[in-house]
Parts: C-alpha cells; sequence; structure tokens
C-alpha cells in the first residue's frame, strides 16, 4: 500500500503553489511535492522525498547533474534526516528526487528531467548508495 502525503502540485515552472522554497548549496529553487513511504524498496522501508526544481530543465535549466547531486546529498541530510521521526519511520534506504515538473509518482514522461539518488542514513548522514 502506497501512502503518501501530497503537499501540491500546480505550477510546472516554479515552486509548489503554498509551499516554501528550500535553500539548497545551488541556489536553485526546490519544493516539496510529496514524501511517499510504504512502497518496497531493494532493502526495506524507502523513504522517497520528491521535490520539484524546475533549474534541472534540459531546455532553459541551469543547473546541471553534478550540481543537481550536491543539493540531492544536502537535501537527504538537512531535510529528510531531521524529518525521519516526525514520519515515525527509520527506513533502510532514503531516494532523494528533483523533476523539472510535477509529475505523479511512479510515472515516466520523456519530456520530463527527473535525477534521483539513494541514500543509508547513519545516524546525522546520508551515505550515498548510488543506483
Amino acid at each position: 500500500m502506497v501512502r503518501a502525503v501530497l503537499l501540491g502540485v500546480a505550477v510546472a515552472a516554479g515552486p509548489v503553489l503554498g509551499q516554501a522554497t528550500i535553500d539548497v548549496p545551488s541556489g536553485q529553487p526546490v519544493s516539496l511535492i510529496e514524501t511517499v513511504w510504504g512502497e518496497p524498496g531493494p532493502t526495506g522501508l524507502t523513504l522517497r522525498f520528491r521535490f520539484l526544481a524546475p533549474e534541472i530543465a534540459r531546455d532553459g535549466g541551469a543547473v546541471d547533474f553534478e550540481t543537481a547531486a550536491e543539493d540531492m546529498a544536502y537535501l537527504c541530510e538537512a531535510y529528510a534526516l531531521p524529518r525521519l521521526s516526525e514520519l515515525g519511520a527509520r527506513p533502510s534506504q532514503i531516494v532523494i528526487s528533483l523533476s523539472d515538473r510535477p509529475l505523479p509518482f511512479g510515472t515516466a514522461d520523456p519530456e520530463a528531467t527527473q535525477f534521483f539518488e539513494a541514500y543509508s542514513p547513519e545516524g546525522d548522514r546520508c551515505i550515498w548508495e548510488g543506483f
């Protein structure tokens, strides 16, 4: 069973309506789309934090994958880890994803740019797993 907290999906070219922009190292505007849990991962409980990041767009975006990867690591440690106790779960894996437009979880869109990274939470650190 998928349990998702949808926090708003309304604007494809900017932050999610009603959601604050989250500061990341690159300075790009990033906002939370949703948090998904209850979808099994390869190593057990996986929490997925899905973010809108319009600046990663292939057409007109200014943030490349290497820069976005630094932002994803930051989001894991500074955003996801502090929320684990609020969610009442201790996952074996955290997946951070960035998308240039809101998409329903699990769907593909050939026009969309999406980046994903997986991490193992260890104390106050996120250890990169890579796909």
